[in-house]
């Protein structure tokens, strides 16, 4: 029978959780009441999957004694082998879920997300790929039920983008994204190729976990806010207001800017909101590489100057480099079809997860 990790902590956690939820004034915040709840409930959870484990594990010590016994009654000898392997399947299948009871959820995974695509080297070629990743992930939200919102993009002009930034709103999408961060590369030929040649180019991808104000606090005195006329295609169409803004966050020396909105006021609402999501993101980045920093990363860092996937079109192939993912059915995942590879992804975070617990268990 597998040994559990010490889950000793996880109880005195729940003994915790009990009396704050004893306390007359434990639902005055309603959020932090909402988290601790589920926090509850995932613990309760975990320990009564502890019992079940440890029941399944006494029956089958029960019937292996029995099975021994040789002074036993056989049929009861014959009906104790019978339920081994059922048993052995139970406490197999019962440690794995205790062990993936035992990860910290993500607290980011169900906020909304802020994603921003650049075109990277390739020229044209590149800001092409770039208009095809936001169609690729604008299809996935549809198949997902999820909301779009285009914040700032710049087109260029052979057709898709140097840059787009969008919000996609909906359940769990961090959860589903925040691994697309990083280097995509693309070898196909392009449009504009004679020669009939593969050309290789790349685009980057940022997922932000969206922030709201109480996340993140911005004094106003460490903002320069700038206005300028935004750009427009000429004729009736063009915008004759000082709508454009510029943000430049004085500390980190981000610079956000939204022209999109005819209206000074939502754009300048548009960049802030960027604005958070990016001191949100290097926050919890900054986080992170403190525990993190002497740990091997199976999926990856989700730095966007990391290579992380090649779609290759003369193949039909997209192979995803962090965890050895090879699919060959590339004009699927373009139109959005790119459940397999986020699971893929999820899977392998979830496995190197249980395997940092086992290792810190294993050195207790």
């Amino acid at each position: 029978m597998p040994e559990l990790p010490d889950l000793n902590p996880f109880v005195d956690r729940l003994a915790d959780l009990d009396r704050q939820m004893a306390e007359p004034d434990f639902f005055s915040d309603p959020r932090k009441s909402a988290d601790l709840s589920r926090e509850h409930q995932k613990l309760t959870r975990l320990l009564e999957l502890r019992d079940r484990f440890m029941a399944a594990g006494k029956q089958l010590e029960e019937n292996k004694e029995l099975m021994a016994d040789t002074e036993a009654d056989e049929e009861l000898r014959e009906m104790a082998a019978e339920e081994v392997p059922q048993l052995e399947e139970q406490l197999e299948k019962l440690y794995e879920e205790v062990l993936e009871s035992m990860l910290p959820p993500d607290p980011s995974d169900s906020r909304n997300t802020i994603m921003e695509i650049r075109a990277g080297t390739g020229g044209d070629e590149a800001s092409l790929f770039a208009g095809d990743l936001f169609r690729m992930y604008s299809r996935f939200a549809e198949r997902q039920g999820w909301r779009i919102e285009e914040l700032s993009s710049n087109e260029s002009e052979v057709g898709g983008f140097k840059e787009i930034i969008f919000s996609v709103s909906g359940d769990s999408v961090y959860r589903d994204l925040k691994w697309e961060s990083g280097v995509h590369r693309v070898q196909r030929v392009p449009t504009t190729e004679a020669g009939g040649r593969i050309h290789t180019s790349a685009a980057t991808v940022a997922v932000l976990p969206e922030a709201e104000e109480v996340d993140v606090q911005i004094d106003p005195s460490e903002l320069e806010i700038t206005v300028a006329r935004a750009s427009g295609p000429g004729g009736q169409g063009v915008n004759t207001t000082d709508s454009a803004v510029q943000i430049l966050h004085k500390p980190t020396g981000m610079i956000v800017k939204c022209a999109d909105e005819r209206s000074q006021l939502k754009n300048k609402n548009k960049a802030m909101k960027v604005l958070r999501s990016r001191l949100l993101e290097q926050k919890e980045r900054e986080e992170q590489e403190k525990y993190a920093a002497n740990r091997k990363s199976q999926v990856g860092s989700g730095d966007r100057s990391e290579r992380i996937r090649t779609y290759n079109f003369p193949q039909g192939r997209m192979t995803d480099h962090r965890i050895n993912l090879t699919l060959y059915s590339l004009d699927e995942l373009m139109e959005g079809g790119l459940s397999p590879v986020v699971e893929g992804l999820q899977e392998a975070d979830k496995k190197q997860r249980i395997e940092a617990i086992l290792d810190t268990s294993s050195a207790n």
